[in-house]
This record gives C-alpha cells, structure tokens and sequence, in this order.
C-alpha cells in the first residue's frame, strides 16, 4: 500500500483488521474485501525477495505521482466545466443524456464555440466522422467509408456519449438494441446511435430547447 505497507511483510505485520481500518479512513471501496484478499495474498508469500523493500520504494513513488496526476487532471476538468458553464448554450448541451461538463467542453471546442459553420446534420456528422461518404470506382458503386479525414475528438465526444447513453437513456437502450437485433456489431450499434445523437443535438441548439426524452411505447401483449 502507499502509506507504507507495499509489501507482503508489511501487511502481515499490520495485520487485516488495522489494514481495513487504515483504508476505510481513506475512503477505499470495498475496504474490508480488499483488505482480507491483501492479508490473504501476503499470508501465502512468506519467502522475502531480495530487492523487496527497495521495489516497493519505487512503486510507492510512482504510485503517487499517479495520485498527484489524478489530482491535477480533476482540477482542470473544474475549471474547464466553469469555463463551459459561462457559454450560452452549455445548459442545453449537458441535457442530452450522456454528456456532461467534460464532454460538453470538448464538444464545443471541437466545433469552434458553435454550430454556425455546420450548414447540416450531414455536415456536423461528416466533421465526426459518423457519416460514411461514398468511395466509387468505374466499376463499383455503393461503396460508403469512414471518412479520411475527420475530427477525432468530436467523434471521441459523441461516441462516449453514446455509450454512456445506453446505460441511462431508455430511448437510446431501445435504439441500441434494435439496431443489434437487425444484426449490427455492438460498434456499428454504439455509432448509428452516435449519429442519431447528432441529429437529437443539432435540433436542440437550432431551436434553443433542452433534450426531452421521448416515451418509449409499451409492448402489446401477445
């Protein structure tokens, strides 16, 4: 552990019950399971490595530098939601499930601040690259493509969205499920439904209305 039980003679000396303590003081989930697999785990390494403790010194130093990482990372995805939260349009944007302050942010950094140099749906989803474009030859047509050039963090945007969507959103969950029972891959499902979502946020910031979700009709019985 960081606060200086990295190693399985650590642990054994600390013992369960003071382990599970000492991570429920710091707020660890599940803290008396993690404890007891720890105190198991230490109680079957009983033969001391040479170059142990110097090991665990190393782990537990880059182990906080990814704590201190975390930290600074939160930090600016506060401030990045308060930057977010002074635009126009952030309230309208965060009411479409699935997207939040974060999210939120980097969509409208994706798109310049606005929609105003998208002249379409069609448009916005090709920027994303969720709308495939034809790749034609003399020979063949039909052929629809990912685009070649497109912006990642945008798709990045409306993809997570999607797929957090699904979890919270019973007219996304629907859609999902009806694009995998007509046969579609869960990737092909997650992106139809991205680009669905595309239309859903265009029409929202056109007409300056939050996202309302639609009732989903009962099944008839049979």
């Amino acid at each position: 552990m960081i606060g200086g039980f990295q190693t399985p003679t650590a642990i054994r000396r600390l013992g369960q019950a003071r382990l599970a303590r000492w991570l429920e003081k710091r707020r660890v989930r599940g803290a008396a399971r993690l404890a007891a697999a720890a105190a198991e785990a230490a109680g079957r390494q009983t033969v001391e490595i040479s170059g142990e403790a110097a090991a665990a010194s190393v782990i537990a130093r880059l182990a906080q530098t990814i704590l201190e990482l975390d930290r600074q990372l939160a930090v600016i995805d506060r401030e990045a939601a308060a930057i977010f939260h002074t635009q126009a349009d952030a309230a309208i944007i965060t009411s479409l499930t699935g997207i939040g302050d974060v999210l939120g942010a980097e969509l409208l950094a994706a798109i310049g601040g606005s929609l105003a140099g998208f002249i379409s749906a069609d448009h916005l989803a090709g920027y994303a690259g969720l709308a495939p474009t034809p790749r034609d030859s003399g020979y063949r047509t039909g052929n629809l493509h990912r685009p070649q050039r497109y912006n990642r963090q945008l798709q990045r945007v409306f993809y997570t969205s999607a797929m957090i969507s699904i979890q919270r959103s019973p007219a996304s969950k629907a859609f999902y499920d009806g694009k995998r029972a007509q046969g579609k891959r869960h990737t092909q499902a997650v992106i139809a439904l991205a680009r669905r979502r595309v239309n859903v946020l265009r029409a929202m910031l056109r007409d300056h209305q939050p996202y309302q979700e639609r009732q989903q009709k009962p099944a008839l019985a049979a």
